[in-house]
């Protein structure tokens, strides 16, 4: 058979461009209607009365080194649940409970690293490898919102803010349908639009070799 080129080039065109849809294309589990908890309802997170050395009851870390340990200064004393492993993106899921809009915040404290020194929470979590992601970096001073796609984290929208090391601040997102909200101390420093993902659980994340203590998890579902 003879070969024909302009045939091949668009059978190649073709092939690419679904490999690259396979690639970036959520896996997206939940949708709204999946939520299982009422409107109103708030689950909050201390760990005050978890053992230390291990993670908190009901917790699943998807990867990094995550533990309740004892932090003389942490919010609500005497615990924290602290990140202290090096990954590519450390995450922890919290719970098993689905929500859809929520509020979620959580007080942080940025230790160390020198890679990468962030702290992080996550939503409409579907599995390990897909989700939102709000989070704070004391060595770019930014909050910038991402989405975590079949592994590959990809940019939403960037927001500037002072964060600094080695101090207690809160971090916080407001969602409603597809509007996130992103909120430093009090205060809103990134705001996106964003429909991959309708529902899903709730955790925390760091990046790299950041060490990153969490304290005061609360979320509120609307």
């Amino acid at each position: 058979m003879k070969f024909q080129p302009l045939l091949f080039a668009t059978f190649l065109l073709l092939s690419l461009t679904a490999a690259g849809c396979s690639q970036s294309e959520a896996t997206a589990g939940y949708q709204a209607k999946d939520k299982n908890v009422k409107t109103g309802q708030t689950l909050q997170w201390a760990f005050d009365t978890d053992r230390a050395g291990a993670l908190p009851a009901g917790a699943q870390a998807f990867s990094g080194s995550w533990a309740v340990r004892a932090e003389p200064d942490a919010p609500s004393r005497p615990n924290a649940l602290c990140q202290s492993g090096s990954a590519p993106f450390p995450g922890v899921g919290m719970s098993d409970r689905i929500f859809a809009d929520l509020a979620l915040s959580t007080r942080f404290k940025a230790i160390s690293g020198s890679e990468d020194r962030a702290a992080g929470i996550i939503f409409r979590i579907q599995d390990k490898d897909n989700f939102y992601i709000l989070r704070a970096n004391a060595l770019e001073d930014n909050v910038n919102l991402y989405k975590y796609v079949n592994g590959s984290r990809i940019g939403i929208k960037d927001g500037t803010a002072k964060v600094p090391s080695g101090k207690w601040q809160e971090l916080r997102v407001e969602v409603k349908g597809d509007l996130i909200r992103g909120f430093l101390n009090g205060e809103m420093v990134v705001e996106a639009h964003d429909k991959t993902f309708e529902a899903g659980k709730v955790g925390l994340w760091t990046k790299a070799d950041s060490v990153t203590c969490f304290d005061d998890v609360k979320v509120t579902a609307y």
